[in-house]
């Protein structure tokens, strides 16, 4: 019974965690606000997690843990299916973004409310957060980087990088809000269109990133090396 009660405050108080980094940020959250979100004392998150930098950290595990186990099965599905072939870019990308973009409509996993503190967290990333989700990714990171490597021979290694990182920034800005983006475009869209609209934001931008990923590869100068 005990053990009951305690997981349900642990659970408690990592919800309104996660509701309050998302909207503040880390630096903009306080251990007095989630005490007051969970309805819990001190004590209680110190027993549980014993300090905040711990406490942002399994908000992120509980969730990541079941992405990056359904990235790398789903990963593993299609190498399967392929055979001796490789897998097709536009599934991989599908595989890695769509996996995590289709957990908005999953309360259970955390759905809008964990994709956007993901968004925020790593397009304002503190220094311990950015190590700690650098760790957690590295497995699958380098999973779908080979994967991509043998999905596309013809384009340069480097280039494929700088492409999935491209394709990184642009996932992350668009799930961790749009102020933002209506307070630099501005763009007057008609209310169907809205930039808040899940069901049309996820195929949007599940199609630039493909987009992306074909586009043509650049041809860089080099530089004359003239003098004077």
């Amino acid at each position: 019974m005990a053990e009951t009660r305690n997981n349900v405050t642990r659970e408690r108080i990592l919800d309104a965690a996660e509701r309050l980094f998302m909207a503040h940020g880390y630096e903009g959250t306080s251990m007095r606000q989630i005490t007051g979100e969970a309805n819990v004392n001190l004590a209680a998150v110190n027993y549980h997690f014993g300090s905040k930098e711990a406490l942002m950290q399994e908000v992120f595990r509980r969730r990541l843990d079941w992405l990056n186990e359904e990235r790398m099965r789903v990963l593993d599905r299609l190498e399967r299916e392929a055979g001796d072939q490789p897998v097709k870019p536009s599934a991989i990308v599908d595989a890695f973004f769509g996996t995590l973009l289709r957990m908005a409509d999953d309360e259970q996993r955390g759905g809008m409310t964990f994709l956007r503190l993901l968004g925020r967290t790593l397009t304002e990333p503190t220094e311990f957060i950015r190590a700690f989700l650098a760790h957690e990714y590295k497995e699958v990171m380098d999973r779908y980087k080979g994967a991509l490597f043998r999905a596309l021979p013809e384009v340069p290694k480097a280039e494929i990088v700088w492409r999935f990182h491209f394709m990184l920034g642009a996932t992350s800005y668009a799930i961790a809000g749009t102020d933002a983006l209506r307070v630099v475009t501005d763009w007057q869209i008609e209310a169907e269109d809205s930039v808040d609209r899940l069901d049309r934001m996820v195929p949007r931008l599940m199609a630039f990133l493909i987009g992306g990923l074909r586009a043509p590869i650049p041809q860089f100068r080099e530089p004359s090396g003239e003098g004077g």
